[in-house]
């Protein structure tokens, strides 16, 4: 009985010397956090996104305080929190916002399937294995993973096989556009007045993108014609619209045969 007391006795003087040497450690190699980092945590939405460009919104918060990052990168947290930002840097900072959109139009009814896939069902892994689930071979894969790593749940997945969109839980943040493995979502400024190319197929045989999807971009370059600004050219096998060339006249958004190029939906 007596060593089994003496026992307890001793673990419990070797815990609180322990202890107190932990305590004494940790103030005295404690590392303190500048104040700027600090405020900027609890302003920033802490989704850790990565529409900044950086690992999470406290790397980006270290990135602000060090004067190596711009006050109105972050993306979710939109105008409230990059004026709160710009407040605690003692700066100004003009804010964008940005949705996402998809570049493809190739639905269920609208675009040949490649056959029954029988893989892993992820976009990455059916891209890989074989280059997709439909004929086109630039078209939505179908399987949602941008769905998965939309971390707002602006993302689901529609009937026709397509993800769907919601504008108002949207906030740009890009990381649906990263997952993509045939980068169809783009980013886009809510402001754009240029329309947009709703169709990414980069294939130029004519026949096989009228055959493939009754969506897609036929190449026929009707857009490039018309354009009275000459502000869209053909690049790697689609319109390109020029931003600063465009007067949003609409020439090319009623004269595609394919209904391919439209404006954004606001």
């Amino acid at each position: 009985m007596t060593i089994i007391i003496s026992t307890v006795i001793i673990a419990f003087v070797i815990a609180f010397v322990l202890g107190m040497l932990l305590g004494f450690f940790k103030k005295v190699f404690a590392v303190h956090e500048d104040e700027k980092v600090t405020k900027l945590k609890e302003v920033l939405p802490n989704g850790n996104c990565g529409g900044c460009g950086y690992a999470g919104c406290a790397a980006y918060a270290e990135a602000v305080a060090r004067g190596e990052a711009p006050l109105n990168a972050c993306t979710a947290g939109g105008a409230a929190v990059a004026k709160a930002i710009a407040e605690i840097m003692g700066g100004t900072a003009e804010v964008k916002s940005y949705i996402a959109i998809l570049a493809c139009q190739g639905s269920k009814t609208c675009a040949v399937s490649r056959g029954n896939y029988t893989g892993v069902e992820t976009c990455a892994a059916a891209a890989i294995a074989v280059n997709g689930t439909k004929m086109c071979a630039s078209g939505c894969v179908g399987f949602g993973d941008c769905v998965k790593v939309c971390k707002f749940g602006a993302m689901t997945m529609g009937e026709d096989g397509l993800p769907k969109i919601d504008k108002a839980k949207c906030t740009g943040c890009g990381a649906c556009a990263r997952t993509c493995p045939h980068k169809l979502l783009k980013k886009v400024d809510t402001e754009r007045k240029a329309p947009l190319v709703l169709c990414s197929c980069v294939s130029d045989k004519k026949p096989d993108v009228v055959k493939n999807c009754s969506m897609s971009c036929i190449k026929c370059q009707k857009c490039v014609r018309e354009c009275p600004e000459q502000a869209i050219a053909m690049e790697g096998g689609v319109p390109f619209i020029n931003e600063e060339k465009c007067t949003a006249c609409g020439t090319c958004v009623t004269g595609c045969p394919r209904k391919v190029i439209k404006f954004l939906e606001k």
